[in-house]
């Protein structure tokens, strides 16, 4: 097996993890309140990547922390969170998993309005098709669009900014200090969000915080598998199969949470993968090019 399939096969293992992930917090947003869920899960995620930087005697402390690009990584991470998961307490996984789907668009349109990026026409028309697909998703009609879907579409951009930031910051900067960062911020976030909207705190039963615990474990699990895809062979090839997310959420929400998404759904998903492998393909093609030359 080359090394393109390699990391091809722990892409898709990745994005599976992190659709069971999405699919357990769903489930626990049914008797605790996302607020807390949200705050329960940033100090799992804390604890989690302490440890392992600790084990790995990298420390746990780091003066990064403080710095610009971190802070609004962070902050663009948990907005993103913060939405995601009040988006999933309101709308089924499916749905909210479409719309997240869009987020390579918003990064190549950002990339280019802000970061200077050369962009052509074409990769232009790709992301006003990718566009054209999500208003199918959401369907704006004369009464609105439902919160729920607002609160995806706002998780979506919050993770967008997250990652154009990424790309601005320092490479000293270790992946699992960011982690640790971010998920640290969601608990202070989680808490005043919580005493804010007075929503009452639940004492979590045994089965609960074992859900909770297996959650952040899985998605520790997808982070390293997916920051080992990204290591080996071709990155665009592997890139484009984060998009398996969308079929694995949709399997855990007919089969767990007895979601029907409709014909006009479906497509829309349809045509903002076919968009964003488009946007990663040609991206690829004009890396190789500026390379060569």
């Amino acid at each position: 097996m080359s090394d393109t399939l390699r990391g091809a096969a722990l892409m898709v293992v990745a994005m599976a993890c992190f659709a069971v992930e999405d699919a357990l917090i769903k489930g626990l947003t049914a008797t605790l309140p996302a607020t807390q869920i949200i705050w329960m899960l940033g100090l799992g995620g804390a604890l989690a990547f302490a440890a392992w930087l600790a084990a790995t005697g990298r420390g746990v402390w780091s003066a990064q922390y403080l710095h610009r690009t971190v802070l609004m990584r962070s902050g663009c991470e948990v907005f993103g969170t913060l939405c995601f998961v009040s988006a999933l307490a309101l709308i089924p996984l499916a749905l909210a998993s479409a719309v997240i789907q869009a987020t390579p668009l918003v990064v190549a349109m950002g990339a280019a309005l802000f970061l200077g990026a050369p962009v052509g026409w074409r990769r232009w028309a790709a992301i006003a098709v990718g566009f054209a697909g999500v208003m199918l998703i959401i369907r704006p009609g004369a009464a609105g669009v439902e919160p729920g879907v607002l609160l995806a579409v706002g998780g979506m951009l919050g993770l967008a900014a997250r990652d154009l930031v990424t790309r601005t910051m320092p490479g000293a900067v270790s992946g699992p200090r960011l982690s640790l960062h971010a998920f640290a911020a969601l608990v202070p976030t989680g808490l005043a969000l919580q005493l804010l909207l007075a929503a009452p705190f639940v004492m979590p039963s045994g089965a609960e915080i074992g859900i909770l615990a297996i959650g952040v474990a899985i998605g520790m699990g997808a982070y390293l598998t997916i920051v080992a895809a990204t290591r080996m062979g071709d990155i665009a090839v592997i890139s484009s199969f984060r998009y398996s997310r969308m079929l694995f959420a949709l399997l855990l929400g007919v089969t767990f949470f007895g979601e029907r998404p409709d014909a006009a759904t479906l497509a829309g998903v349809t045509i903002v993968i076919a968009s964003g492998l488009y946007t990663l393909i040609r991206e690829a093609r004009l890396r190789r090019a500026a390379s060569q030359a």
